[in-house]
């Protein structure tokens, strides 16, 4: 079995510390300590702190992108069972970690968009990538006549994201899952209520 390589290890254990304490907050030195390499490994493979925290981003979406594969593209489930098991296979991993964390590119894009202009660039890319399934799931959703939406699509998922990432940040306030089942209360039993059809039509 091929060994990781450094880099794969700075990146994926110096992961933890952008967690705990932001890509702001990290030091060179609380990176390389977290993945248990000496200091100068860092500058071997990393030409800054912003090339870094990019490779992070990038990192941390290639996970997400495994979650919305398994959820929101898998097309052996109805629209919206796809999505409401992409809000809980996201919610089961926030559990794993006690409801500390959040979302990586959520926090990211909190502490580091005033002061690197490429990273503010890399996560308006990946969230224009991470609506479009959404957006997918939701107008599959209506034309098969499960749901009316209350917007276009593409307007309706960027509203759930933000609306989740909010959630997320209120998660790591209360310690608690209670703004994720919050939120996922008002999208599925309020705002995508399966469509009824009123008695006099179904006896027509």
């Amino acid at each position: 079995m091929a060994r990781a390589s450094k880099k794969d290890q700075i990146l994926d254990r110096g992961m933890r510390a952008v967690r705990r304490t932001g890509l702001v907050g990290s030091s060179v030195r609380d990176i390389t300590a977290a993945a248990e390499v000496p200091l100068g490994s860092f500058g071997n493979h990393f030409a800054s702190k912003e090339a870094f925290g990019l490779a992070v981003i990038d990192h941390y979406f290639a996970g997400v992108r495994e979650i919305v594969a398994a959820t929101l593209d898998d097309t052996s489930r109805p629209p919206l069972a796809r999505l409401r098991a992409y809000f809980d296979e996201i919610t089961d991993r926030l559990e794993r970690r006690g409801w500390h964390d959040g979302c990586l590119i959520g926090n990211t894009s909190l502490d580091s968009t005033e002061t690197s202009e490429a990273i503010r660039v890399r996560l308006s890319e990946v969230f224009a990538e991470w609506h479009e399934p959404f957006a997918r799931c939701l107008l599959e959703a209506e034309r098969a006549g499960e749901v009316t939406l209350p917007l276009p699509a593409l307007g309706f998922a960027d509203f759930l994201m933000a609306s989740w990432q909010g959630a997320m940040l209120r998660m790591k306030v209360e310690r608690s899952p209670e703004p994720l089942e919050r939120f996922k209360t008002v999208v599925f039993d309020a705002l995508l209520a399966p469509r009824r059809t009123p008695t006099n039509e179904r006896n027509r």
